[in-house]
């Protein structure tokens, strides 16, 4: 399957009343990089629910247009999502495929520059 049917596909699946981010839609198409290719692909989107697809931060991103901008919040509201200083609640209207486990499992621990490892510190 090419990477726009794949993108489209996904963004299908996201339900009424949640929304997803460009890099949770790469990470399930099985490129966890592509959060930009992913956004070009939406913003020639017809047909699908691109009003769902959110930037990372839970933010509406922005367009030439602000009328774009604008519908995308309009539709959101419509469907119930709650929007803080101007993003999206993500801890309580991310759409939750099983991605954060998938990624998770891809890309291993997360350790800081300093090589601090939390796990270390912990009473055994």
């Amino acid at each position: 399957m090419r990477f726009k049917a794949a993108v489209l596909s996904q963004v299908r699946r996201i339900p009424r009343g949640r929304v997803a981010t460009y890099g949770q839609i790469a990470a399930l198409v099985g490129k966890p990089r592509a959060a930009r290719a992913v956004g070009q692909v939406m913003s020639r989107a017809d047909g699908v629910p691109w009003h769902r697809v959110v930037n990372s931060q839970g933010g509406i991103s922005r367009r030439s247009r602000m009328t774009g901008m604008m519908t995308q919040r309009i539709r959101l509201e419509q469907e119930g999502i709650v929007f803080r200083r101007g993003r999206v609640v993500m801890s309580r209207f991310r759409w939750q495929n099983g991605a954060a486990a998938r990624h998770a499992a891809t890309v291993g621990p997360r350790r800081s520059r300093r090589g601090f490892d939390p796990e270390r510190l912990a009473c055994g």
